[in-house]
């Protein structure tokens, strides 16, 4: 069974670093990434193609792998700014 995704925006992230980054969680085990294109209409050479990324894992998913989780997404916040992290809720 998965949790609700959450949602992981870096605002100033290019493509290929989104690209590196999603490589690099998707080497925990049970992790799953989805990019997430950005919507807007409006052509803006400065804006990433990527609105955010999707991180799905298992409700079981241990302490170390969420550990390593917090880790690789504090590196990139280091090097690109810092990242909003939610929880996306579905209607039922």
């Amino acid at each position: 069974m998965k949790q609700e995704p959450e949602q992981i925006t870096y605002p100033n992230l290019p493509l290929a670093i989104y690209r590196e980054l999603a490589a690099h969680l998707r080497q925990i085990e049970g992790i799953i990434i989805d990019l997430i294109p950005q919507q807007s209409q409006q052509f803006d050479y400065t804006q990433s193609q990527v609105d955010h990324l999707q991180l799905h894992y298992p409700l079981n998913l241990s302490s170390d792998a969420k550990q390593q989780i917090d880790t690789i997404l504090n590196y990139y916040a280091q090097r690109y700014g810092d990242y909003e992290r939610k929880i996306l809720t579905t209607l039922s």
